[in-house]
C-alpha cells in the first residue's frame, strides 16, 4: 500500500541545511493503522506532508496504492490529494458557515461526486460517529469532540486510499481524545482503509497496529504494538 524508499527530505534555512529526513525506508500494508512519534525535529511532521502530497522528496521515492508520487508535477498531486487520500487535522479545519453536512461532503462534491449520492451517506457516516441529528449545526454550535467526529466523518466518506492524521487527539481533553481514536479505529477497520497518524501521546499511538518512533530524521524503532495482538 506504503512504500517510503529512501527518502531525505533537507529544508534550507537561510545558509543552514536542515535534513528533516535522512534515507527513511517505510512499507505499511493496506488496512495497517500505523502510528508515529517523536519529538519536535524528528522528522514526523514532515513525513506526513510528504505522504499527504503536500511536499516533496530531495531524493528517494513515495509509492502509495501503486503510485509514485514523488515525482508528480502539482496539478496531479493536487488531483491525487484530493482523490486519493483522507485527512484529520488537531484543529478540525471545518469551514464556520457550513453546517457539519455541509463540511463533510463539500470534499466529494469539489471532486465531482453528485450531492445526491454523497449526503445520505454522509448522514449515515455523521450517524455513527454519534452525530445523528445534529448535521444542521455549524462548528459554532458543536464541542470539540463533536468537531473532530464531524471531521473524521469528512475524512472516510469518500474511503480515500490512506487516511492520514495530525494528532488527531491534541486540542481534545483524555476521555474525548480516547472516544475519537475508538471511532478512527472503528471506521478504518470496517473499510480497511490504511491510517497514518502522527502523535506525541504514547497512549494514543497504542491504538494502532504499529509503532513507528523517529528522531533527528531516522528511524529508531519500529514495533507492533498491544492492539495488533
Amino acid at each position: 500500500m506504503i512504500e517510503v524508499k529512501n527518502v531525505v527530505k533537507v529544508y534550507r534555512r537561510g545558509a543552514n541545511e536542515v535534513k528533516a529526513l535522512d534515507g527513511v525506508s517505510l512499507q505499511v500494508p493496506k488496512g495497517q493503522f500505523l502510528s508515529v512519534m517523536g519529538s519536535s525535529g524528528s522528522g514526523k511532521s514532515t513525513l506526513l506532508n510528504l505522504l499527504g502530497a503536500l511536499d516533496v522528496p530531495n531524493t528517494g521515492s513515495i509509492i502509495i496504492d501503486g503510485r509514485e508520487i514523488s515525482r508528480l508535477p502539482d496539478d496531479e498531486l493536487s488531483k491525487f490529494r484530493r482523490d486519493r487520500l483522507g485527512f484529520i487535522f488537531q484543529f478540525f479545519n471545518l469551514l464556520p458557515t457550513l453546517t457539519a453536512m455541509e463540511n463533510v461532503v463539500m470534499p466529494a462534491l469539489l471532486a465531482g461526486r453528485a450531492r445526491e449520492e454523497m449526503e445520505p451517506k454522509a448522514k449515515l457516516l455523521l450517524e455513527q460517529v454519534g452525530l445523528k441529528g445534529r448535521w444542521n449545526h455549524r462548528p459554532d454550535e458543536l464541542s470539540g469532540g463533536e468537531m473532530q467526529r464531524v471531521a473524521v466523518a469528512r475524512a472516510i466518506l469518500s474511503e480515500p486510499a490512506l487516511l492520514l492524521a495530525d494528532e488527531p487527539t491534541g486540542n481534545l481533553d483524555s476521555k474525548t481524545g480516547a472516544e475519537v481514536l475508538r471511532l478512527i479505529r472503528e471506521a478504518t477497520r470496517e473499510r480497511q482503509l490504511t491510517v497514518v497518524m502522527v502523535t506525541h501521546d504514547a497512549k494514543a499511538a497504542e491504538v494502532g497496529d504499529r509503532l513507528v518512533r523517529l528522531a533527528d530524521g531516522h528511524v529508531i524503532g519500529d514495533d507492533l504494538t498491544r492492539a495488533a495482538a
